[in-house]
């Protein structure tokens, strides 16, 4: 069942959606080689009690973390570890924050020091593949439009994976609402697209292949062939004409252009 937010409902959960992002924003500023994703989750969790909010992934169907922190070839719900970060990583950072009955939580790829230039290029095109989706989420379009943007973009421009096992959602008091938001599709084909539809679109696209595999912990989710995967993700709300970005990544992107550590 499809949930129509009202400009109330849409109100906070753009605030929260933003608080998401300031939080994602501080860690942009303390990413380094030899920093864990332990350490991350911890500051992350933290952070969002100070904001009054609930970690809305902690406990979620009995996840134990504050974030998902997923590292190179992982593509998503990486669990934090001990691990410390190296030069040339990437890592995905995806947090979620509940407040006043409603949820915001986005994602967005980092890059640590000297990392391939194939990789840069990864990061590159799965950011602009988010936009040319969120582009197609308004009014009067499809599910398949959005999704069809990202997979022209990723699969058939530059050659990449995108994974079929995991897709985006419709948000609001819960994590996951409908509809689904596959990364995948044809134009004009799935569900209408309608005025205060809330959604959480996020391209997970693969540097080789699109397969993945899921690891014993019951969570983590790999790239089959072991080579790097990107995740980036915005809150939208569906409107006429051009689609509403709850999130906002211009924080974040301030912060990480100021970290010598971190590739611009």
């Amino acid at each position: 069942m499809i949930f129509y937010k009202t400009e109330a409902e849409i109100a906070i959960m753009q605030r929260n959606a933003r608080l998401v992002s300031q939080g994602l924003a501080e860690v942009a500023a303390m990413l380094k080689p030899g920093l864990t994703t332990l350490e991350i989750d911890k500051f992350c969790a933290d952070y969002v009690k100070k904001q009054g909010g609930i970690a809305t992934f902690l406990n979620f169907h009995g996840y134990p973390f504050s974030i998902c922190a997923s590292v190179n070839d992982v593509v998503v719900h990486g669990f934090p570890n001990d691990t410390p970060l190296k030069d040339g990583d990437i890592v995905s950072i995806d947090l979620g924050i509940t407040k006043d009955g409603y949820v915001g939580e986005h994602a967005y790829t980092f890059i640590l020091g000297n990392a391939a230039p194939e990789v840069i290029e990864l990061v590159k095109v799965t950011k602009e593949s988010l936009y040319k989706g969120i582009e197609k989420a308004i009014a009067g379009n499809r599910i398949g439009d959005v999704a069809w943007a990202i997979q022209e973009h990723t699969e058939k421009k530059h050659g990449y994976g995108v994974v079929r096992e995991l897709v985006g959602h419709g948000l609001g008091k819960t994590m996951h609402e409908d509809p689904q938001v596959p990364n995948y599709g044809k134009r004009g084909t799935g569900t209408m697209l309608k005025e205060n539809i809330t959604l959480a679109i996020e391209p997970m696209i693969n540097l080789g292949k699109k397969d993945v595999y899921t690891e014993d912990d019951g969570w983590t989710i790999r790239t089959k062939d072991g080579k790097p995967s990107v995740h980036f993700e915005h809150n939208v709300c569906v409107k006429k004409g051009k689609a509403l970005i709850l999130s906002d990544y211009s924080v974040i992107e301030a912060a990480e252009r100021a970290n010598p550590e971190l590739t611009k």
